[in-house]
């Protein structure tokens, strides 16, 4: 067990230790903890899979968000592929276990015209 004084050291030492992410349904601090991974890989900062339990369907509604900022362009198809997502523990792991970084080229600023 690790003892910390605040949710930012717990998103660090979590990152620190793990070799990968597996989000379950949650509340606030769950969505925190997830993007926070997903902009620290996003960023090249970090490059472990994220996967993302949709547990009978309960992050739809997400990942149709995800979706669709990414057909307005506010995130990129590469960006939005960083969520692994299935529906069942087994076939999440494995992907999960299967993934490989793939880094990201230039600047994740830049505007693709």
């Amino acid at each position: 067990m690790y003892l910390v004084n605040s949710m930012y050291e717990r998103k660090v030492k979590m990152a620190q230790l793990s070799q990968g992410v597996i989000t379950l349904p949650g509340g606030y601090g769950t969505l925190d903890e997830l993007f926070e991974m997903v902009t620290l890989v996003q960023l090249g900062q970090d490059s472990q899979p994220i996967g993302l339990l949709n547990v009978n369907g309960f992050f739809d509604q997400l990942i149709d968000y995800v979706a669709h900022a990414s057909e307005e362009g506010f995130i990129k198809p590469f960006h939005r592929d960083l969520l692994i997502v299935e529906n069942e523990t087994s076939a999440l792991i494995d992907r999960l276990v299967a993934y490989e970084h793939k880094p990201v080229e230039g600047k994740w600023w830049r505007r693709e015209v």
